[in-house]
């Protein structure tokens, strides 16, 4: 069994800063469809993840285990150690792409992340991590990306003209 172990002194660990992600200040507590939004850089679990489990750490969550869609990201290993503790990662075929699922309290909570697409432009993302955290979400995660795309129309106030005398 392959264990990849970063620690903040690695090339390339930011130690969870600038860590694209949200998260309900309630997370876990099951009462949405998405507890938060994740927003990675590229599709490598072995370089985001450690990073996504750093900066949940400095938020107080304590992942001990990180499901994802086996299709969506480059493969890695069933255990990580991140900050000196082992995180275990489980890759399913029948997750959908665009959520991940972390636990923690020893399995009791749980958290389902909506995954920002990497490809994604920034601003559709930022707006993407900000809806993810709101109640009465579509179930879906398509239809909260396509949500975070559409732009409202500008609103011009209509002025009433003033004749020339």
């Amino acid at each position: 069994m392959a264990t990849i172990t970063r620690t903040a002194l690695d090339e390339g660990f930011r130690a969870g800063i600038d860590v694209r992600v949200s998260l309900r200040v309630d997370a876990g507590s099951g009462d949405s469809p998405f507890d938060g939004g994740w927003f990675p850089r590229s599709n490598d679990l072995a370089v985001e993840l450690p990073e996504l489990i750093a900066e949940l750490d400095r938020r107080g969550v304590r992942v001990e285990r990180f499901t994802y869609a086996l299709d969506a990201w480059l493969p890695v290993p069933r255990k990580l150690a991140v900050l000196g503790r082992t995180v275990r990662t489980g890759g399913f075929r029948s997750m959908d792409p665009l959520v991940v699922c972390l636990t923690w309290d020893g399995g009791t909570r749980r958290a389902d992340l909506l995954v920002v697409p990497p490809g994604t432009d920034v601003l559709t993302g930022a707006r993407a991590l900000r809806l993810a955290t709101r109640r009465g979400l579509p179930r879906s995660p398509q239809m909260v990306l396509a949500a975070a795309r559409s732009t409202p129309l500008p609103q011009v106030p209509e002025f009433r003209r003033r004749r020339a005398v």
